[in-house]
């Protein structure tokens, strides 16, 4: 079953779901929401990222050239001195491949990239953002929550994306109308201990545009 015809497992509506990245092009189609790589992080990665140090997490917001986020990436693990170990390198690669294949599938000239670590409950009402596109994953903590809105109320069936799957959004400022009702949030986790890092790719016209 292609995922142009598909109403997938495990997700919402409207919301498309890839096996392998070039799948994710389903999110330009009329109606799709939203669409998610399904893919499970490498377990030796994701020990050694779950159990790192917080303060060690890399950690930023730039808008910059595709071709650029390697050596920003870079940077900012040199910044935060986040361990030189294969696994800094394979979090530097994937951020860099998540970047090459948002701004291709969005023919975006600039992206502005934010990696944030969570330990709040930061964004924890569901909303839709004020952007064109946007590509969150969650690479440490629990993934983000969506699900259908009705006539302005929470979605009353709460989907989660997992751990290292990359969801891609529609924000406000997509041309196809009306609005899907898709809304998303950050996982409520103050006073859990638990931290989250999220890596957050918005697909922007100028270095300007840094708000």
């Amino acid at each position: 079953m292609t995922l142009a015809r598909a109403l997938v497992r495990n997700a919402a509506i409207g919301v498309a779901v890839a096996d392998k990245p070039e799948d994710l092009k389903a999110f330009l189609q009329p109606g799709c929401a939203a669409a998610i790589w399904r893919r499970q992080p490498e377990p030796t990665f994701q020990k050694w990222i779950d159990t790192l140090d917080p303060s060690l997490l890399p950690q930023g917001r730039i808008v910059f050239r595709p071709s650029a986020v390697p050596t920003a990436v870079t940077t900012l693990c040199d910044v935060a001195e986040t361990p030189d170990y294969d696994e800094r390198d394979q979090l530097i690669g994937d951020v860099s491949t998540l970047a090459e294949i948002f701004a291709e599938l969005m023919n975006t000239p600039y992206l502005r990239l934010r990696l944030q670590a969570v330990t709040t409950n930061a964004c924890r009402k569901f909303h839709i953002d004020a952007i064109t596109a946007r590509l969150v994953c969650t690479y440490r903590g629990r993934g983000t929550q969506y699900g259908i809105s009705t006539g302005g109320q929470d979605p009353a069936l709460v989907f989660s994306v997992a751990t290292g799957a990359p969801i891609l959004l529609r924000g406000t400022l997509w041309p196809e109308k009306p609005a899907s009702g898709l809304l998303h949030r950050s996982p409520p986790i103050e006073g859990t201990g638990q931290t989250r890092l999220i890596l957050v790719l918005d697909a922007v016209d100028s270095p300007e545009d840094d708000i």
